[in-house]
């Protein structure tokens, strides 16, 4: 018999909202929490439930936070009545957004001081993976920490690799991920809008390049919001500033060149500074369209 276990979601965005769904549909006793109060009172008009974060703590199994960054994670756990504070020894933290290694192995040593596990656990999928309980998750942390996230793991994700018995391992391996995340949105991008100066549409692209070698999950994934002018955010722009710095970051720390993830980063920081930051990280393709003179769908 599976374990029911009663669980927090903190962050109830595209990612979060899909993951308090998942563990929902999973028979646990789900309460979702975010800073949009809409947010919250949709997730318990679907069934999950609400309330005084620190007053549930203490009775909490597993706190998944997901939100944008280390900065959020911390002040989540640590910052003005921090949830760690508040929670039972044995309780474990499955920490998913984008760090760096060294702040997960951070985190990981503050809560064990207070007794509580912390999964370095960041997730891959999309928002309707997340929704459907079919996340990757990238996790490392302690086997206690495994063993009290379990139940809870085997309702939000397809598949948990387990890479390690710290947290760190988690971050690196997410690290790897979002360089040829990012690259290959912004790759999709240039080859859509280069073929449109050849007289190849977009919808004719969508239709060829999945069947060609040169194709990618994020090209087939996000090539289909420009062929039909969607850029409603499933994972925005703003994010691969974030998630690419990182990235640089770590390798700069390890004296490592990663030119094509550094050009990448710089098509994305443009799109934010067109304003583009808060719509779907298909959007940059606007940036090389304006640079060309072209019109994307849904544009004319």
């Amino acid at each position: 018999m599976v374990k029911k276990c009663k669980t927090a979601v903190i962050g109830l965005g595209s990612m979060g909202y899909g993951i308090a769904s998942s563990a929902l549909a999973g028979g646990h006793d789900t309460y979702g929490f975010d800073v949009n109060a809409d947010q919250v009172s949709r997730f318990v008009e679907d069934g999950g439930a609400a309330g005084d974060l620190a007053v549930l703590a203490p009775d909490l199994d597993v706190v998944l936070v997901v939100v944008l960054n280390a900065a959020q994670t911390e002040a989540v756990l640590f910052g003005y009545n921090g949830i760690v504070n508040h929670l039972t020894a044995g309780a474990v933290v499955i920490a998913c957004a984008t760090v760096p290694p060294e702040f997960a192995r951070e985190m990981e040593t503050r809560c064990q001081a207070k007794g509580v596990h912390y999964l370095d656990a960041p997730i891959s999928g999309g928002s309707i993976k997340a929704a459907k309980g079919q996340l990757t998750i990238m996790a490392s942390g302690s086997l206690d920490a495994f063993d009290a996230a379990r139940p809870v793991l085997d309702s939000i994700s397809e598949k948990v690799f387990e890479l390690g018995d710290h947290a760190g391992a988690g971050s690196a391996m997410k690290a790897v991920n979002q360089l040829l995340a990012g690259v290959h949105i912004a790759a999709m991008a240039e080859a859509l809008t280069f073929g449109m100066t050849q007289g190849v549409s977009a919808d004719k692209f969508l239709e060829v390049i999945p069947e060609c070698a040169g194709t990618s999950w994020m090209l087939e994934n996000r090539a289909p919001h420009i062929v039909e002018g969607d850029y409603t955010p499933h994972s925005s722009v703003n994010i691969w500033p974030k998630d690419l710095g990182i990235v640089l970051d770590i390798a700069k720390a390890s004296n490592f060149s990663a030119p094509i993830t550094a050009t990448a980063l710089q098509q994305f920081v443009a799109a934010a500074g067109q304003g583009l930051g808060h719509e779907d990280d298909a959007a940059v393709a606007k940036v090389y369209a304006r640079n060309a003179g072209l019109s994307l769908p849904g544009e004319d």
